[in-house]
């Protein structure tokens, strides 16, 4: 099984996100209905590894939070960018699932990047050297924000590789503690 750890985006800001798509030559971009904030890539593993994999994710306990968007931008940088994303602001809610995922993963036996988790929602693949079409997205969109959203749960997704793309699919949804939320918390 090919899985990863995510939260969902809601349907109306996906639908916001995915009316951003403009023509940059070589760029790919995640389709509207895919768009979600990845806490950790698992790869392929096995079934017994993913049996796991749920039990520990299922010990994390925290409360619901506010996420909110801040700008476009790219990786590695602006000279060679493989990837275009926008923006999470960070949040120590955040941070803390991130840092709890990536442990129960760890725990599964289950190799992790070593870079620091760097919250965003990847837009966009690119092959080529950047373009005049691709500099515009990113002087046009550098302050992009979308209605914050209230995180209530994350999720553990199969990803299935087909001809026409992936095809994410929910194995489990983890749901973080009701809470009273303060904005910027």
């Amino acid at each position: 099984m090919r899985l990863f750890i995510a939260i969902k985006i809601p349907d109306n800001i996906k639908m916001a996100i995915g009316s951003l798509r403009v023509d940059i030559p070589g760029a790919r971009w995640v389709p509207a209905e895919q768009i979600h904030l990845t806490l950790a890539f698992l790869g392929e593993v096995k079934e017994v590894v993913a049996g796991g994999v749920t039990e520990e994710l299922g010990r994390i306990q925290l409360p619901e939070f506010i996420l909110h968007f801040s700008g476009t931008g790219c990786f590695p940088d602006r000279h060679r960018p493989r990837v275009l994303w926008i923006g999470v602001q960070p949040h120590p809610h955040l941070q803390a699932l991130a840092a709890m995922v990536r442990t129960a993963v760890l725990a599964c036996d289950i190799p992790q990047e070593e870079r620091p988790f760097s919250p965003h929602i990847t837009l966009v693949r690119l092959k080529p050297a950047p373009s005049r079409e691709f500099d515009a997205f990113l002087d046009r969109n550098k302050n992009l924000t979308f209605p914050p959203f209230r995180v209530r749960e994350f999720t553990l997704f199969q990803s299935i590789l087909t001809q026409q793309g992936a095809l994410h699919i929910p194995v489990r949804n983890y749901p973080l503690a009701a809470a009273d939320v303060v904005s910027g918390l």
